[in-house]
């Protein structure tokens, strides 16, 4: 009788442990917040997330924040779905002044904004992408203080770029609970001379070699990047930027045999576009299942809402292995 009750208790044990690690693995990915941004959460599927990062809701130059009437509604349709929402401050473009507000004496007062805004809108933390240049000698007291400002039920996140990999500090690292490793936009159209894929695997190995070996990130805090998006080298039609940029849905739409590959070269003028088509998502789902704590996704308005969903196929790879 005593050994059948262990036997069932080890055997529930063992599935409680296999919940956890599949409920572990975050699938996180970033929208825009704009004027219609409610309209725009409501046609994802938003249980196929863990975190939703709002990309970029950034102070002004003196270091105040404006009022998003729609934040509450969009917060509370995350949370019903047991999705947590970051603000995400930054951005690829250089906030130039993000330079003074990290100097003392005004970092003080911009940690308290940060902190102020997320209990308003009853955010779960911050996710800073400061990028280039922004990462200055105040970037690890900014990410201290925010720290401890948050306190520890708060989230603090980075999405940080392999180009400015050494100017995160070990200090600055400890404080986040998990990085999202910026894997893609290696090259791009504004590199004429490094035609070719911007978000290779082996982009995706090279990140995680750095922070895991390199750095002692532990893996479950590396959060692999892919792109929802293509970009389109040499000869592209290009009397807008659509053919130079264009995101997943379009990519499938203009080129319906495109699905699984990773390239289309277009006929007669020597241009292609490079992306990351379904079999190359699936793979680094399992680079990440292998290797590291989730996968992120810039950017979510990309996507289809068919079976063509890479967002989709990233949630059921999650759940297969």
């Amino acid at each position: 009788m005593i050994f059948r009750f262990k036997a069932i208790f080890l055997s529930m044990l063992f599935c409680l442990l296999l919940l956890n690690v599949s409920a572990q693995f975050k699938i996180v990915g970033y929208v825009r917040p704009r004027a219609n941004m409610v309209a725009e959460v409501k046609t994802l599927d938003l249980s196929r997330l863990t975190h939703l990062n709002l990309a970029f809701i950034n102070p002004d130059t003196n270091g105040v924040f404006k009022d998003m009437p729609q934040l509450d509604t969009l917060v509370k349709l995350a949370h019903d779905k047991k999705v947590k929402v970051l603000l995400s401050c930054g951005g690829g473009s250089r906030q130039k002044y993000y330079h003074k507000l990290l100097k003392e004496p005004y970092r003080a007062a911009l940690v308290k904004g940060f902190t102020d805004f997320v209990k308003k809108y009853n955010l779960d933390g911050i996710d800073v992408d400061l990028e280039g240049d922004d990462i200055d000698g105040n970037y690890e007291n900014f990410i201290v203080e925010l720290r401890q400002s948050l306190g520890s039920k708060k989230l603090l996140t980075a999405a940080l770029a392999f180009y400015t990999r050494k100017r995160i500090s070990d200090e600055a690292l400890k404080q986040m609970d998990f990085i999202n490793m910026m894997a893609y936009d290696k090259t791009g159209p504004w590199r004429t001379g490094d035609f070719g894929q911007h978000s290779p695997i082996s982009y995706a190995l090279d990140h995680l070699n750095y922070w895991s070996n390199e750095r002692g990130v532990p893996k479950d805090r590396l959060i692999i990047g892919v792109p929802f998006y293509g970009y389109g080298f040499g000869e592209v039609p290009s009397k807008d930027r659509f053919y130079r940029e264009m995101g997943w849905k379009d990519i499938i739409k203009t080129f319906p045999d495109a699905i699984n590959n990773d390239e289309v070269v277009l006929p007669g003028n020597g241009g292609s576009i490079f992306y990351n088509g379904k079999k190359t998502i699936v793979e680094k789902t399992e680079l990440a299942m292998k290797q590291a704590g989730g996968i992120m996704i810039w950017q979510l308005m990309h996507d289809t809402t068919d079976d063509n969903s890479l967002l989709k196929l990233i949630k059921q790879t999650s759940l297969t292995k």
